[in-house]
């Protein structure tokens, strides 16, 4: 403990003894530390905004949407094909088995109109299943109801931004809106879910059976009514790849695909994109710290310049000290224990800056940083293992100096 204390009191004096030059090698430090927090905080808080969507969204949501078409050797883009089916919603819903919910929709882009204020938007014809499907919240009103479904009522669940768009600070339910040719009631306003993925901020929601009045819906061969997409929730998420396999099987059966035939479908888990969101921001997270630690290692550099400069410096201190009796571990000590000192110093400085830093990057990005203890651990271990590299060979080559020769430097 004796020996300890002797080391950190030189260490200090050594720091001290030249302020200015042991306050720029820490500074250098000081950057390096708080742009891996705050760039590493930023690709964490970027992943744990992703997770509360999916969270919200439903983590055992399965979204099923047509696949492509194939004109004269040529693929069109996802979505494009007309082989998904009303009817095969309703197959689903039957026939499998850990389904919750089955929720069909059909969109159609329409020209609203209230009082002079209009919008061209895309509205969604679905069943009274789409609001459990989706996990969505009303702030005000109802939501689609299975009498008005059943019954083709005109009535219309607005997504917050089209309702500040058509009625700004008034109440919208109860009020009308012109679809084209059609007056409708609106009678519900979703929740604000924000910007990105899953947001309903956009849509506008009316029951199936009302937008195939007021708008052609295609129809296949058979005669049965195409949709854009199927949205289904598992009973239990551990059964999700099971019934994803099903569904598979079963539509590959109702839309008469023999075997080495493309699916004409397409089929999506929470889970997928969660697993594939998820690997995209971890390894955006370990380039951001990547970029951050380019700034350490300059820093490291800089501790090796002082600390190399500071050897020449003390050249004869260091014969004295050599010819009273100092063994070499003693000397090579003395200086690593400065060069971790000015590191370490660095790191926990570097510590509290990234930290307020971290309140202030959520005012110029979208992402709110997310300072976590093992970042904060990371930073101040990597700017000590810094201080030990690249004192080492400074230090060691104090401590290899001979006495005699030492003792006739100027």
């Amino acid at each position: 403990m004796k020996r300890l204390f002797e080391f950190l009191s030189t260490a200090w004096t050594g720091v001290a003894t030249h302020k200015l030059r042991s306050f720029l090698t820490i500074l250098g430090i000081v950057i390096g530390v708080a742009a891996v927090i705050v760039l590493m905080s930023i690709g964490k808080g970027a992943q744990a905004e992703i997770i509360s969507r999916i969270q919200g969204l439903g983590s055992n949501l399965i979204t099923i949407s047509p696949g492509a078409t194939t004109f004269e050797g040529v693929r069109t883009a996802a979505g494009s094909a007309t082989t998904l089916t009303l009817e095969d919603a309703t197959a689903l819903s039957e026939q499998l088995q850990y389904v919750d919910s089955v929720a069909p929709s059909y969109s159609r882009g329409i020209q609203l109109v209230v009082a002079g204020k209009n919008m061209n938007a895309r509205v969604t014809g679905i069943t009274p299943d789409y609001m459990q499907a989706y996990n969505l919240k009303l702030t005000s009103g109802a939501f689609i109801s299975e009498y008005d479904y059943q019954r083709g009522a005109k009535v219309a669940v607005l997504g917050s931004s089209v309702k500040e768009t058509l009625f700004a600070d008034a109440d919208p339910i109860g009020q009308q809106i012109r679809m084209g040719n059609n007056l409708v009631r609106v009678v519900g306003v979703l929740e604000s879910r924000g910007g990105g993925m899953g947001s309903s901020d956009d849509i506008i929601l009316v029951p199936l059976t009302a937008l195939q009045q007021m708008a052609t819906q295609p129809r296949t061969s058979q005669g049965e009514h195409v949709i854009s997409s199927i949205a289904l929730t598992v009973t239990d998420e551990k059964q999700t790849t099971y019934v994803t396999n099903e569904i598979t099987s079963l539509l590959r059966e109702r839309h008469q695909l023999g075997p080495g035939v493309d699916n004409d479908f397409t089929i999506t888990s929470m889970e997928q994109i969660a697993s594939t969101l998820l690997e995209t921001t971890s390894t955006m997270t370990l380039l951001l710290g990547a970029i951050a630690a380019i700034s350490l290692l300059v820093g490291g550099i800089g501790v090796m310049n002082i600390m190399l400069v500071s050897v020449l410096e003390r050249t004869r201190e260091i014969g004295i000290r050599k010819a009273l009796g100092a063994r070499e571990r003693d000397i090579w000590g003395q200086f690593l224990a400065e060069a971790i000192f000015l590191t370490f110093a660095g790191g926990i400085v570097g510590v509290g800056l990234g930290w307020a830093l971290s309140f202030v990057v959520p005012r110029i990005v979208e992402v709110t940083p997310l300072v976590s203890a093992d970042i904060v651990l990371l930073a101040v271990l990597v700017s000590v293992g810094i201080g030990l590299f690249f004192g080492f060979y400074p230090a060691w080559n104090a401590s290899r100096l001979n006495p005699i020769e030492a003792l006739r430097a100027e």
